[in-house]
């Protein structure tokens, strides 16, 4: 790749060093860095000790047959002991597990000893219909405490689950249960979204119905709405589930045991099984957590803002913060219901200190307005975490300072379903902030930015972004497919270079800056302009909250940039209706990157498409430039915006 002019991603000047009182009292300080550079592996060996283990390892890593991992060889333990059974002996089983709270307001606060009760309960009733270890079990919830509960319960015998969001259709459903070949699925009758009962055993039965294996399907009664019903197969989670003991053993297994399944998605082919094993996982998840975040078991209130059916979830809502003894926050619905401020309602009930969110819903907020969260009572954050993209610089510093107050330190933090935890971030009580940077690869992590040859890129260049040495927490293998991972992973650079499939700068002090997917580069005219750089110069003008960008075939320059934009809430009608405000952002984007990157075509819409999970579908808004049909929509929160946007598509695209 080569540089553009202006790089607007780094061009934010302002510095944030650590507030004094957590740097005094921080997790880590900064000879963490040099600690885990002299001795890496002996570093992630402490960090394992971190946990309980139920047989010692002979050798920390075996790296014998790249890409082929194994962390702590012929260690043994149990992941759902280390998260729920070691507080409870240690006398913290009073502490709170999780304050949860569905959307309609209905709430229920679990206890570390409750949540143990819980956990058993449901592994015996695993057990007794005939789950064993090394079984697939598919999770299919909403966000209600049975999904955690579901998850460790697996853990807890050695079963592997499989969590599929609940936004997902019962096509998707399916694919997964047949390539995981489960034998069980949990569900539920629904959940709420927006105001409203959500139906999920519908998919399940299509599902279940296409598939072979399934012998069982586990509901919980969360909306009380009637659905069909397979006697012999479907049973009453309160049926199964609640008569049962509160005793189990956990038993323990192999480091390598496998954990979990999570599926990527695919837009053309098959979805990947992203396998996760549990000692190395749960090491790097629970060490991250502490470290990135400050985690004060006694003290803090964590939420992780994002689903369990996500690996967001998975390492931040159950297995890091468990596995450290972390009360947290579980919210079921959407920011917006009943109300806009329906999130710092929460962080107010009760008293948040952390909030780890992903920038699209950041911006969401920003176009809503700070009025919102003025009417509440912030003050008891002291860490904020961004996760799932790169966050452009004025949607942090906006995150910084109405939500943060000014005081509150961001960790922006790089990883992916693939990474299963922290690869890239901020430490809050050691890094001075730049604002859209995840800035340095954790202690322990060799990241580094090369050229297409794969060669180390001095300072203030853009390139692919690698991972030079294995990690605790890698994925294994894909589910089924050892040829398809290394295909996918470790072939660009070699089985020893796992490439991760993303772009990013190295900037003059050699920070790291994430530019997205490298599917998210455009070439215009012969220079490789990111998508990050004009959606972040985009977000920089007063008048705009969100900003998608995409490149579109065009017959002069190679690819044009097409842009949509949400506004701000400030901006009129008269305005917003105008192409002197258009003409007026093309103009802001050529001055801050330069020329080459002045948008082709700015569109000004309602809405973006988006996951359940927040991430902007790019894909299809491709399909709209190109004018070519669009793809799956079923992921989509809101298919209808799809519509609203080609409705409003121009004819031509602007002039110069």
């Amino acid at each position: 790749m080569t540089e553009t002019a202006g790089d607007t991603t780094t061009a934010e000047g302002r510095r944030f060093p650590p507030p004094p009182e957590l740097a005094a009292h921080a997790n880590v300080g900064p000879e963490v860095y040099e600690e885990a550079a002299r001795d890496r592996l002996g570093f992630w060996a402490e960090a394992a000790r971190r946990l309980t283990w139920t047989q010692d390892w002979d050798e920390v890593l075996d790296w014998s047959n790249p890409p082929f991992a194994k962390w702590f060889v012929g260690g043994k333990l149990n992941v759902a002991y280390n998260c729920v059974d070691r507080h409870v002996e240690d006398g913290h089983g009073d502490q709170v597990a999780y304050h949860w709270e569905g959307e309609p307001g209905d709430t229920r606060t679990i206890t570390y000893a409750q949540l143990k009760d819980e956990v058993c309960k449901a592994a015996n009733a695993l057990l007794e219909l005939g789950v064993q270890a090394g079984d697939r079990v598919a999770i299919y919830l909403p966000m209600i405490p049975e999904a955690v509960i579901s998850m460790l319960a697996c853990a807890r015998i050695g079963a592997v689950h499989m969590v599929v969001f609940g936004g997902f259709s019962a096509d998707a459903l399916a694919s997964r249960i047949t390539d995981a070949g489960a034998v069980l699925v949990i569900t539920s009758d629904g959940g709420y979204r927006r105001g409203a009962p959500s139906a999920l055993k519908p998919a399940v039965d299509d599902a279940v119905d296409r598939t072979e294996g399934v012998r069982n399907v586990i509901v919980v009664k969360r909306t009380g709405e009637e659905v069909a019903w397979n006697e012999g197969r479907d049973l009453w989670w309160d049926d199964v589930v609640e008569r049962q003991s509160t005793e189990h053993e956990p038993e323990s297994f192999d480091a390598e045991h496998p954990l979990y399944i999570m599926y990527t998605s695919g837009t053309t082919a098959k979805p990947k099984g992203i396998l996760h094993t549990s000692g190395g996982y749960l090491t790097q998840v629970a060490y991250t957590h502490w470290a990135t975040f400050d985690l004060k078991a006694d003290d803090d209130v964590f939420w992780t803002a994002a689903d369990v059916g996500w690996v967001t979830g998975h390492s931040y809502i159950v297995y890091g913060p468990l596995a450290n003894r972390a009360t947290s926050v579980m919210y079921e619905g959407t920011p917006e219901t009943p109300h806009r401020g329906r999130w710092w309602e929460i962080v107010e009930k009760y008293g948040v200190t952390i909030l780890y969110t992903a920038p699209t819903v950041i911006r969401t907020f920003m176009k809503w307005g700070e009025d919102i969260p003025a009417k509440f009572d912030l003050s008891s954050l002291r860490v904020l975490g961004s996760v799932g993209e790169p966050i452009n610089p004025e949607a942090w510093l906006w995150y910084h300072e109405h939500i943060g107050g000014g005081r509150c330190p961001i960790v922006d933090t790089w990883w992916q379903t693939e990474t299963g935890a922290h690869m890239i971030t901020p430490l809050p009580g050691v890094t001075t902030l730049k604002p859209g940077s995840a800035q340095r690869p954790f202690p322990g992590i060799s990241a580094k930015v090369v050229d297409d040859e794969g060669n180390e890129l001095e300072k203030d260049a853009t390139g692919l972004l690698v991972l030079t040495e294995p990690w605790p927490s890698m994925l294994r293998t894909i589910w089924g497919d050892d040829d398809r991972y290394v295909e996918t992973y470790w072939s660009r650079f070699g089985t020893s270079v796992y490439f991760a499939g993303d772009g990013a700068k190295v900037d003059e002090d050699g920070d790291i800056w994430l530019l997205g997917r490298v599917d998210d580069v455009m070439n215009v005219s012969g220079h490789r302009i990111s998508t990050t750089e004009v959606e972040s110069s985009l977000v920089g003008h007063a008048t705009v909250a969100e900003a998608a960008v995409v490149g579109a075939s065009d017959p002069t320059t190679g690819q044009g940039i097409v842009a949509f934009v949400i506004l701000r809430g400030n901006v009129t009608e008269e305005e917003a209706s105008g192409d002197e405000l258009v003409q007026r952002l093309r103009t802001h984007v050529a001055k801050d990157i330069g020329p080459i990157a002045k948008p082709r075509q700015i569109m000004v819409v309602q809405e973006l498409p988006k996951t359940r999970s927040g991430k902007i579908m790019r894909r299809l808004l491709r399909d709209i430039a190109e004018n070519r049909d669009l793809g799956d929509v079923t992921t989509l929160t809101d298919s209808s915006v799809m519509d609203m946007i080609k409705d409003k598509l121009p004819a031509a695209p602007s002039e110069d």
